[in-house]
């Protein structure tokens, strides 16, 4: 008999429902591929789009799951040693080919990122696909300097709280938005200077706090609020579009000598594992290990609980990045 392997297979878009946990068979690495032992994983919005048939890429059966931390098994040309802790992460994992949601998951090398950290699972589990996009945002969109300000729409998400904890990191004055006055302490928590209460035009509350506007911001709510985001930052300063909270992904009857203030630049991000390099991952554990930051871990789930942990991310109530945990043995 083959050997198999838990997890979660959608077989057609649909609601949470469609999530089932079985037996599978267990994967095989080629040449140029790295088979990893899934620890934990974490939950994104970008899966819940993929399961109820929204994104705009993939295809179905598939075992979905962008992102995994756990520990090499098998690498057949030697890039990595049995036994390397890493992290797994884009690059079609989840849409192209089968992902994370699994105890085991086959990636090709380029997608994995190698560290060495004692902290638990569960916590490094939150990391990869978070740490990733937030570090991307800033060092691929926004580009800031130490002494900068950096505005975080959409704070409280987990990329928002990671970006808070690397503004803090980096030097940066980091001011952060949430829709909820209830969690703005969550905010000031992670590393925001200023806890922004949205109520839709945040722009003018920034220029309260910083006349001229901001040096930089990452808009992570979407197209439905990026144009106050544009008006809240300084002529030279940029606007990184990263990610749609509120699923609005187009602006209709887009002009941009309306839409954008002189001299303000607006770009975007949506990078993969190249674009986080391993000194940068390894550090910023290593902070985490010394108290010098803090993982935004909202809940923690049992693969069993996969259909209650997407109906809690399309309630927003996660709470910060939701983990899968895995049990070895």
């Amino acid at each position: 008999m083959s050997a198999t392997m838990r997890a979660v297979v959608v077989d057609q878009p649909g609601g949470p429902q469609v999530l089932q946990v079985r037996d599978v068979p267990l994967p095989h690495a080629e040449p140029g591929q790295v088979l990893v032992r899934v620890h934990a994983f974490g939950l994104n919005r970008s899966e819940l789009h993929f399961r109820s048939g929204q994104a705009w890429s993939g295809s179905f059966p598939r075992i979905p799951g962008i992102e995994a931390a756990g520990v090499v098994e098998d690498a057949p040309g030697g890039e990595l040693a049995v036994g390397t802790q890493v992290m797994a992460m884009m690059g079609g994992m989840g849409r192209t080919f089968d992902g994370g949601y699994a105890e085991h998951v086959v990636v090709p090398v380029s997608q994995v990122v190698p560290f060495s950290s004692d902290l638990p699972w569960e916590v490094l589990g939150a990391v990869p696909e978070m740490l990733q996009t937030a570090y991307g945002s800033l060092a691929v969109g926004v580009r800031p300097s130490a002494g900068d300000t950096l505005l975080v729409r959409g704070g409280t998400s987990s990329v928002g709280l990671a970006l808070a904890v690397l503004g803090r990191l980096q030097g940066l004055t980091v001011l952060s938005t949430t829709r909820s006055p209830a969690r703005r302490p969550l905010l000031e928590q992670t590393g925001a200077h200023h806890a922004l209460v949205d109520d839709g035009h945040v722009a003018d509350q920034v220029r309260d706090l910083v006349p001229d506007g901001v040096d930089g911001a990452v808009e992570l709510v979407g197209s439905d609020v990026l144009r106050d985001t544009l008006r809240a930052v300084r002529p030279g300063g940029t606007v990184c579009f990263t990610g749609m909270l509120s699923d609005r992904w187009t602006i209709p009857e887009f002009y941009p000598m309306d839409w954008l203030p002189n001299g303000v630049r607006l770009t975007a991000y949506s990078g993969d594992a190249a674009d986080l390099p391993p000194a940068v991952l390894q550090d910023f554990l290593d902070a985490v290990a010394a108290g010098r930051a803090r993982v935004p871990v909202g809940k923690v789930y049992a693969l069993d609980d996969i259909v209650r942990a997407h109906l809690d991310m399309e309630a927003g109530a996660v709470g910060g990045k939701g983990v899968v945990l895995l049990q070895a043995g």
